[in-house]
């Protein structure tokens, strides 16, 4: 059965698999422009640590003025459960957002694509990994694509829609609709190591982290740098605490496998990971967070 589409544009019912900082994000954004959200997580603890993020993030919204309602209204909305087989058949939309992890990836999707309906569009919203490879494991790879959201999801602008050589054209155009209607603006990349975004990003990312290194300028002032100089929202060893450095020294290997050695990590990152010093979820990164910062 096809999913209906709300009034706003977006699919009826979505599903998210994943419930941490990107998942929670997605299923903010869906619930605030009119979708129906089941979030998949592993645990019931795992599933309520999920909405607690959805909760949060709309308060925060509330705060500063991006939703007129108050939480309990989108999140009368929101359903949850613990085993993608659980997942209702009439989904429209299905968003994996777990663990950048190819075996896990790979689970998620060929569970999903089992429980739903033939007409849903699976997407995951990897940030690095080959959606070709992805594609493969599944029944209907026409009907699956990246869509790599950005963080926070809420204030960001950009999806980056990936296809792989078996995408479905009017699946594309469908979910180009479904961005636009998020109130976002797509770009279309062709599957290649790190995509558009990342590719670049983690160049600079990267780059930065070893001007730290060799000592030639504080992270704060590397940061003011790109800010004021290039007009970046957010400088690169600032965003690095906000992606997470774990996450950045996962994507750059990823990378350098693909690509060659000017992606591979520096030493500084590998010492931060490795003491636990992973950014804002851990008080520390390049930078020293509180509990209540907002990057």
């Amino acid at each position: 059965m096809t999913s209906e589409i709300s009034p706003q544009g977006v699919p009826e019912v979505v599903a998210v698999v994943g419930g941490g900082t990107m998942g929670a994000g997605i299923v903010q954004q869906f619930l605030t422009t009119g979708s129906r959200v089941v979030l998949a997580e592993v645990t019931t603890e795992a599933a309520e640590a999920g909405r607690g993020r959805v909760v949060a993030g709309l308060e925060r919204a509330r705060e500063r003025g991006m939703i007129d309602a108050e939480p309990a209204s989108y999140l009368a909305r929101l359903d949850t459960v613990t085993d993608v087989a659980d997942l209702p058949s009439d989904v429209g939309l299905v968003v994996e957002a777990v663990p950048e992890r190819p075996d896990l990836k790979i689970a998620v999707l060929v569970a999903a694509e089992a429980a739903v309906g033939p007409d849903t569009v699976l997407a995951s919203n990897t940030s690095s990994l080959s959606v070709t490879d992805l594609a493969a494991a599944l029944s209907r790879p026409g009907r699956f694509l990246g869509t790599h959201f950005f963080n926070p999801v809420p204030a960001s602008r950009l999806v980056e829609l990936v296809t792989a050589p078996e995408t479905d054209p009017e699946v594309l155009e469908t979910v180009r609709g479904w961005v636009t209607a998020l109130g976002k603006t797509e770009i279309v990349v062709r599957d290649s190591p790190g995509f558009a975004t990342s590719r670049l990003g983690v160049m600079l990312g990267l780059e930065a982290i070893r001007m730290v290194e060799e000592g030639v300028a504080s992270p704060a002032d590397i940061d003011t740098a790109m800010e004021l100089g290039y007009r970046h929202p957010m400088g690169p060893l600032k965003l690095t605490d906000l992606v997470g450095l774990d996450v950045r020294l996962a994507i750059a290997e990823h990378l350098a496998a693909e690509l060659g050695d000017r992606f591979s990590p520096p030493d500084l990152l590998r010492r931060k990971v490795a003491e636990g010093r992973l950014g804002r979820k851990s008080g520390e990164g390049f930078h020293t967070w509180d509990k209540g910062d907002k990057a």
